[in-house]
């Protein structure tokens, strides 16, 4: 064992808990497919969204974790539950009437609406895998509809038709009464009509394969199991598939906690063994309710990577999966700046240090190396005192307070600028509200400007901040932090706020007293 993985044993980064569980699972063994499984899942009905991202990056870091640990080859599956029936039309698509005379069918069975792709099954798939590639995850993605249709699962499909029985009865007193007396695991597809349908199976017949259930139209109808011309409702669909696949490891939400459950004992009933794994906490809103993709209360990748980096967002997964959180716009600057102080540490810390460092997960152990970081609010507020969502405006105090740095050789920084300027644009600017400083207040400012303007044109941020601090002490404020609120209301029109001697030390002396000595003279700072 190298020193990373002895040290890796040992780190309290929650991948290295999970990928500890599944070499203690493993003993060191390879599994008979020859790798280690980790899967996620995918419903294709709709397109891929923040829920996706975060559980293909969660499982991402736990294999790469294990790889650290074991020598065993691993694969991770994006599986695609592309032979469920639609259930109903997705608000988001083109062409609704055409696609609402085909519910009932699986979606690979359904024209594309956008006219892109071969089925509506494959468009969504293939905005998956996009969606996936753009994030760099190593995966390999699997679709139900293959599975299903090539007879990679026709010996899983006639275990559980042998196991009908035990598997119903793990069911059937999760269901209604009405519910319990049509159930059945298989979903026979209608050779006419295209339709999976949810019917009950009058006989089986084990030796052939085959069941036989009644049409609506009372038709008697025997179908093969295999082949693709039945699925798996959803619970025992789950066991199939880890059975069939030998799946190691996958996670799932909060929600589905009882169908793992319900899962887990169909996977032993059919003889395998049913992956490790733990339930992550879902998002919520800004109210604190559960958010809905129908519903359209929560925040979409697409809006995230407008305000700020993939990695922030990444950041965000990570931390606490376990525990809900909120997924609104205000998080956004504050996990940028957690991610940028996260990644400024990575350097000075030993290897267990790093192995703890989220960053080392977020970036497979390979985190970029860039020396001129500036906080994301600081960004945003040199912005607003500018009043300007001009990158070029911006560049000009950065390159002052950080020589050598442009976007050429500061490329971290650069876009972090423009995902300021966004930021800033759309949030901030229509937020912002100065007041008037009290005669206390305009007081302390004086005092203030006074300090800075006896002080070296290039004084730190470190010395700026420290006067800061002793005028704030020295005035008539109830607590330091009044003092801080002050600044930060009055200058910069905002109830919070940066360092101000970072701020300061950023826009420079000159045209920091500048603004000091505006707002004492009680003008408008807003203009």
């Amino acid at each position: 064992m190298n020193d990373t993985a002895a040290l890796a044993e040992s780190s309290n980064a929650w991948p290295f808990a999970e990928a500890r569980e599944i070499t203690k699972r493993l003993a060191g063994k390879v599994p008979e497919k020859g790798y280690v499984l980790f899967e996620t899942g995918y419903g294709p009905s709709g397109l891929p969204h923040i829920g996706t991202f975060g559980e293909v990056a969660r499982t991402t870091w736990v294999r790469n974790a294990f790889q650290q640990l074991s020598p065993l080859p691993s694969k991770l599956f994006a599986f695609s539950d592309d032979m469920d029936g639609l259930r109903k039309v997705p608000d988001n698509v083109p062409n609704q009437d055409m696609v609402a005379r085909h519910l009932g069918r699986p979606l690979t069975r359904i024209p594309d609406p956008f006219g892109t792709h071969e089925s509506f099954g494959h468009h969504n798939n293939a905005r998956l895998r996009a969606f996936l590639d753009t994030f760099g995850f190593d995966y390999e993605f699997v679709s139900a509809t293959d599975c299903y249709a090539s007879g990679r699962f026709d010996q899983a499909l006639m275990r559980v038709l042998e196991c009908y029985d035990q598997v119903i009865n793990v069911i059937l007193p999760t269901l209604g009464e009405e519910r319990r007396r049509t159930y059945s695991p298989f979903l026979p597809v209608c050779s006419e009509s295209g339709q999976v349908l949810q019917v009950s199976v009058l006989e089986r017949d084990v030796a052939a394969g085959t069941i036989v259930y009644q049409r609506e139209d009372g038709k008697r109808i025997e179908t093969p199991v295999t082949g693709g011309h039945c699925k798996l409702q959803w619970k025992a669909d789950w066991a199939m598939r880890w059975y069939a696949l030998g799946v190691d490891y996958e996670m799932s939400g909060k929600d589905l906690i009882d169908s793992v459950t319900l899962s887990s004992k169909i996977c032993r009933i059919l003889g395998g063994k049913p992956p490790a794994g733990f339930s992550y906490e879902l998002f919520l809103d800004e109210q604190g309710e559960k958010i809905s993709k129908s519903r359209g209360n929560g925040l979409s990748v697409e809006e995230w990577l407008r305000y700020a980096p993939p990695e922030s967002l990444s950041y965000f997964m990570y931390q606490k999966p376990k525990t809900a959180k909120r997924l609104h716009f205000d998080v956004i600057p504050r996990q940028v700046d957690e991610y940028i102080r996260s990644l400024a540490g990575f350097p000075g810390q030993d290897t267990k240090q790093r192995l703890d460092n989220p960053v080392w997960h977020i970036h497979a152990g390979n985190p970029p190396a860039e020396a001129a970081h500036l906080s994301f609010n600081i960004l945003l507020n040199l912005a607003g005192v500018c009043h300007s969502d001009d990158k070029a405006v911006l560049w000009h105090f950065i390159s002052r307070y950080r020589p050598g740095a442009n976007p050429d050789t500061a490329p971290i920084l650069d876009s972090l600028v423009t995902y300021a300027v966004n930021y800033y644009r759309d949030f901030v600017k229509p937020a912002m509200t100065y007041r008037k400083a009290s005669e206390a207040e305009r007081q302390a400012l004086t005092d203030l400007a006074a300090k800075i303007r006896s002080m070296p044109a290039d004084a730190d941020a470190e010395a700026l901040q420290t006067e800061v601090y002793e005028i704030g002490k020295r005035e008539a404020f109830p607590e330091l932090k009044d003092w801080f609120k002050a600044l930060y209301e009055i200058l910069l029109g905002q109830s919070q706020g940066p360092r101000m001697g970072s701020f300061f030390a950023l826009y420079g002396r000159d045209e920091s007293l500048a603004l000091i000595e505006r707002a004492i003279r009680g003008e408008d700072l807003a203009v």
